[in-house]
């Protein structure tokens, strides 16, 4: 039975009042985990825009298959 399907069950079984509750806290979960989310992908793009500050107008190289020191075939 899937985590989900087991929810549910326990759900039914309380009354109203308590459903209500319930409904409350996976909310409040949904919100925090949301925000969590948010505030990660916010981290990463400041890093990255960190990391790559100065290097806007830098050439980018031109590899060709001669650079290539391994190959795996």
């Amino acid at each position: 039975m899937q985590v989900s399907e087991k929810i549910q069950k326990y759900a039914q079984k309380l009354p109203e009042h308590l459903q209500i509750e319930a409904l409350d806290f996976i909310e409040y979960l949904m919100n925090k985990w949301k925000q969590e989310a948010d505030e990660d992908a916010d981290w990463t793009n400041l890093s990255l825009q960190t990391m790559m500050r100065g290097m806007e107008d830098e050439p980018t190289p031109e590899y060709t298959k001669k650079d290539l020191k391994v190959s795996f075939r």
